[in-house]
């Protein structure tokens, strides 16, 4: 069934605070990945808070759904999904990327509670997530891994590798997600390395593809449950988002990839004065 109005209100809600959490935490270090960062939260909000199943209790529990972010430099959004969800405390957000820290600039699963796979090193989570789904195959486990690259890492040619791989084994339970916000660093994707016909591309690996707005939880709802029915292949829904969104000073900004973000910028930008708890 599609998602009620209660439902999306309730991911709306749980998206502005990723949102406004993901801000203050980078703009409490003075500069980060703000940009790559904001252009998945919806997506976030729909994974945590609708479609995985998690145990925020218990997050090594061995029948959760699991997820990889390829692109690990945008762990501030995950970091701040997680601590909503109460994997580890809020406050854990002013740590970022500071000696000591659980909350590393790029995902760690040694070190934070709820990440699946240590990323960051662009191009190779895909492969990892392939792995990760082709273990819970030979084990019999009916459990999904969900992965998310970008779309600049997408020019490397290990994914390409990744998806010869997953199409070969057939890992239906394998569902990818691109953040197709069309820049990267240096530069908008179709400048640097462009990605031509994207669908078809995936589609010619084997590949089941869906492609919708990833600041639409209906869409990305539906995406998701065709993605859910295929028996025989692996899943890449292309999200067609917007780099920076919710900063207005960022969006669809090559800049905003890394860049400084300051507590007057995050509070100016959310109407708050700080984090959300959980």
């Amino acid at each position: 069934m599609p998602l009620s109005r209660t439902e999306i209100e309730g991911l709306t809600e749980f998206a502005t605070k990723i949102r406004t959490n993901t801000i203050f935490c980078i703009a409490n270090l003075g500069i980060g990945h703000i940009g790559g960062s904001l252009s998945i939260v919806d997506l976030l909000s729909y994974l945590y808070g609708h479609e995985m199943n998690v145990k925020p209790d218990d997050p090594s529990w061995g029948d959760r759904d699991q997820l990889v972010l390829s692109k690990g430099h945008a762990g501030p959004a995950l970091y701040s999904t997680l601590s909503l969800k109460g994997f580890f405390p809020v406050s854990w957000l002013d740590t970022l990327n500071q000696g000591g820290t659980r909350l590393p600039s790029h995902c760690d699963r040694t070190r934070t509670p709820g990440i699946d796979m240590s990323t960051g090193s662009l191009g190779q989570g895909l492969s990892a997530a392939c792995g990760m789904a082709l273990a819970n195959k030979l084990d019999g486990k009916k459990r999904r891994v969900f992965a998310i690259i970008g779309d600049g890492e997408t020019q490397e040619g290990q994914n390409w590798e990744a998806a010869e791989f997953a199409a070969q084994f057939k890992l239906s339970d394998l569902i990818a997600f691109t953040d197709y916000n069309k820049l990267q660093i240096d530069g908008t994707t179709d400048e640097i390395m462009s990605l031509g016909d994207i669908e078809a591309r995936w589609q010619s690996f084997g590949w089941h593809t869906e492609r919708c707005s990833g600041h639409d939880f209906e869409a990305i709802y539906e995406a998701v449950e065709s993605a859910s029915k295929q028996t025989d292949k692996p899943s890449m829904i292309i999200l067609d988002t917007i780099k920076g969104k919710g900063m207005k000073v960022f969006e669809n900004q090559v800049s905003c990839h890394n860049a400084p973000v300051t507590l007057e910028m995050a509070r100016e930008a959310t109407g708050r004065e700080g984090y959300y708890a959980k």
